[in-house]
């Protein structure tokens, strides 16, 4: 399967589950960049538009560059009403944006998706000079006992689960090989998650490698997960460690 086609029947579950940004991120990227409302984003691979939104609720304009039909609907439906979305039907390696116009170039969950140096040129020819790549992830706290014991039971009961964040926590190398010169600031955010019990079960059923309800595997992976939950929560309620992974550089 195509990366650009592994959320296709996922898009409500990833908009009503996945989690946005923190605030104090949101902050953090547009004083880094410089940014005002002036300014033009490519949020690329923007999926259902969770930091396009959050990007446009600080009155900036975005661009969302994303080449899946049912995530980017999802966007379009949900942001449309703002006239400074544009919303693009293309992929990171050609994102038909014009040379030399972009003042920031955001990926959020998506980087591990891309042809890594075909972005990185693409990245060189729409930004503006000495403008900046944003590369961010909400990622589980992996020194948690729930997240590691909700690791194993990926591991065990989904085929294409390579770690969460595609394993990007694992092989940083990429980062050093993307930036120029290997210099970029990376920042980390506290973004612990709430959930109830459906809440818990979508957020992982979310995921690129998640069961579909016609695999065999569903079912068990339902089970073993609502047994963690019920293990770990208190009165119906968890709260699973959470740091969002914040990469910012030059190209």
């Amino acid at each position: 399967m195509k990366s650009t086609d592994k959320f296709t029947d996922k898009a409500e579950l990833y908009a009503k589950y996945r989690p946005s940004y923190p605030l104090e991120y949101i902050d953090y990227l547009i004083s880094e960049a410089g940014l005002n409302e002036n300014c033009m984003i490519a949020d690329i691979g923007s999926g259902t538009g969770i930091l396009s939104g959050q990007l446009l609720e600080k009155g900036l304009t975005v661009i969302g560059v994303e080449p899946n039909d049912d995530m980017r609907l999802v966007a379009e439906q949900t942001l449309k009403p703002n006239s400074r979305f544009i919303s693009v039907k293309a992929t990171a390696e050609n994102t038909t944006i014009n040379d030399d116009s972009i003042d920031l170039v955001t990926v959020a969950q998506a980087f591990h998706w891309f042809d890594m140096e075909k972005f990185r040129l693409e990245c060189q020819r729409i930004l503006k000079q000495d403008a900046k790549v944003a590369l961010v992830w909400n990622s589980r706290d992996g020194s948690s006992d729930i997240n590691k014991e909700s690791a194993d039971i990926c591991q065990k009961y989904c085929p294409n689960f390579k770690g969460f964040s595609g394993g990007m926590e694992e092989t940083p190398i990429a980062f050093p090989q993307f930036f120029k010169d290997g210099k970029y600031e990376l920042k980390f955010f506290r973004n612990d998650l709430p959930f109830n019990l459906s809440g818990f079960l979508g957020r992982y059923l979310s995921a690129s490698y998640a069961p579909k309800k016609t695999d065999k595997e569903y079912h068990l992976f339902i089970t073993a997960l609502s047994n963690l939950f019920e293990k770990y929560s208190s009165n119906g309620k968890i709260v699973i460690p959470n740091i969002t992974r914040s990469y910012v550089g030059k190209v």
